[in-house]
């Protein structure tokens, strides 16, 4: 399945023409040779599937919902949300083409058809008030500060009108043995991505650009530090 909806033409050919200038971006685990061994390595520091099913929970896909996700990666929580509803429509966006090709392997295996899309790291590829609902799991704590602010425009933008935004990520450490457990992942995706994540900013940023309801509603202790979920509304 090709993806459902599209900006203009007008925007599309600027999104070519900047496939020439690619975002720089941090892949998953930090290192782009550590990226096969992301779902291993997920197994082995977090409680999988109960923090990937809270997510699903969160996200609650309704029948004929169009849903993005923001960050798809290995394809884990498209493939939880699609066994939760099949009725509902998904679409993903993610920059990284070696992710992308791990992913697309896992639809093929499950008999999935959804769209794994690949942009330059700037303008989404989608038109105003496109989806229902957008959601986003460990993609916040690699962005710098102006790209973490760039990319919740982005999906403020494509949210539809009362849409709702789940985020599921790294968040302010509840005990001081979250915080030490935390120095593993800064030191793998870098401390100035990930210490706004770590010191409670992320909810700030999401009020920033003019969600309503923004909460963090819940949060599972890891062996590697606080992952947090967040929700809001446009």
């Amino acid at each position: 399945m090709g993806s459902l909806i599209t900006r203009s033409s007008t925007a599309e050919l600027k999104n070519v023409i900047n496939m020439t200038d690619k975002k720089k971006f941090i892949p998953a685990l930090g290192y782009d040779w550590l990226t096969k061994f992301y779902d291993w390595t997920i197994k082995l520091t977090m409680p999988e599937k109960k923090f990937r099913t809270k997510l699903v929970d969160k996200l609650n896909p309704k029948s004929e919902e169009i849903i993005l996700e923001f960050g798809y990666g290995t394809g884990q929580n498209l493939i939880l949300a699609n066994q939760r509803n099949n009725k509902s429509t998904f679409i993903a966006l993610d920059i990284d083409p070696k992710v992308k090709a791990i992913a697309e392997c896992k639809m093929k295996q499950h008999g999935f058809d959804i769209s794994l899309d690949i942009y330059d790291g700037k303008i989404f590829p989608y038109a105003d008030n496109s989806f229902h609902k957008v959601f986003s799991s460990l993609v916040f704590h690699q962005l710098d500060r102006e790209t973490k602010l760039f990319c919740l425009k982005e999906i403020f933008r494509v949210l539809k009108p009362n849409g709702q935004l789940i985020i599921g990520d790294w968040g302010q450490a509840k005990s001081k043995t979250m915080r030490f457990a935390f120095y593993f992942v800064q030191i793998l995706d870098g401390f100035q991505t990930t210490n706004d994540n770590v010191n409670g900013l992320l909810l700030k940023f999401i009020e920033q650009i003019g969600f309503k309801n923004a909460n963090e509603v819940d949060f599972i202790n890891t062996k590697i530090g606080t992952y947090s979920y967040y929700t809001a509304t446009k």
